[in-house]
């Protein structure tokens, strides 16, 4: 019996890209063959190994029916780190890059402790506990299945600064006061069309959407800011770029000060931050 000889990856790549994205394809091939993508340019004429096409074609397949890639791949890279993802965990974006280097320029000297609220992944704290091995970092999230994701990058970064918590927002802080709280909340608005579009259909909703105007979880970060910070520390919160006058509202409205909004690569209001007051300034 005739054996029928095996396409070679560039091929399989072309095929591929009239279906999806050619760069979703490289990412997918590179997986499925358990390669980089530079190995993928290097051997571009040789028959596909044993396996990868058939492995490809299903990611290929899976990704036609909207599937993010980060999902078929189980990681995306943030801040310079490789991290694991699920669909239990909001895929790590790089506009939220700007929320940690806001919050890197504003953190103290020495030994700053730090709260990343909702840590889905747990892309905010280990970026910033990657450039800060000094800081003690507390992640907490709702979800019991995020925080094993969470958990088990920080044990592949070697970062055990980082300590987990089950709870929803300042549930798991009691008695604490910090130097600085982030998070990157739900914020879209829960009619909002684009829910059911593109990668987001498969992200978890309870990630993505937060009441009629997607400001319920900011209301509490907002509200509860105060009774956890110290004397002049910082929380910073990514939201909509529709959002930045209503966010920056509610900062001051719950008694924070310098508050301002950053904006994005493109313009675009992305993280609103305020500082609670010194003893003096409350005084």
């Amino acid at each position: 019996m005739e054996t029928i000889p095996r396409p070679d990856l560039d091929t399989l790549l072309r095929d591929a890209a009239r279906r999806i994205e050619a760069t979703d394809a490289r990412w997918l091939l590179a997986h499925a063959a358990g390669r980089t993508q530079t190995w993928l340019f290097t051997h571009a004429r040789d028959p596909a190994p044993d396996g990868v096409s058939e492995r490809f074609e299903s990611l290929v397949t899976r990704r036609e029916a909207g599937e993010p890639v980060a999902y078929l791949t189980g990681s995306r890279g943030f801040f310079g780190l490789d991290l694991a993802v699920s669909p239990a965990t909001l895929i790590p974006r790089p506009e939220t890059e700007l929320l940690v280097e806001l919050a890197l320029a504003r953190l103290p000297m020495e030994a700053p402790r730090i709260a990343d609220l909702g840590t889905g992944s747990g892309a905010i704290a280990l970026a910033i506990a990657h450039a800060r091995p000094d800081a003690s970092v507390l992640a907490t999230d709702a979800s019991d299945e995020a925080l094993e994701i969470a958990r088990a990058n920080a044990q592949a970064l070697g970062l055990p600064q980082v300590r987990f918590a089950h709870g929803d927002w300042y549930a798991p802080l009691t008695g604490r006061r910090l130097d600085m709280i982030v998070s990157n909340p739900p914020y879209i608005e829960a009619a909002d069309p684009h829910l059911g579009r593109g990668d987001l259909r498969f992200e978890p909703p309870s990630a993505l959407a937060s009441g009629a105007d997607g400001l319920d979880a900011i209301r509490v970060l907002s509200a509860g800011a105060i009774d956890h910070l110290q004397a002049g520390g910082w929380l910073l919160v990514e939201h909509g770029l529709a959002q930045g006058a209503a966010v920056r509202a509610l900062l001051e409205n719950a008694g924070l000060v310098e508050v301002e909004t950053a904006r994005d690569l493109e313009a675009r209001d992305r993280v609103t931050l305020g500082r609670a007051p010194g003893a003096a300034e409350a005084g």
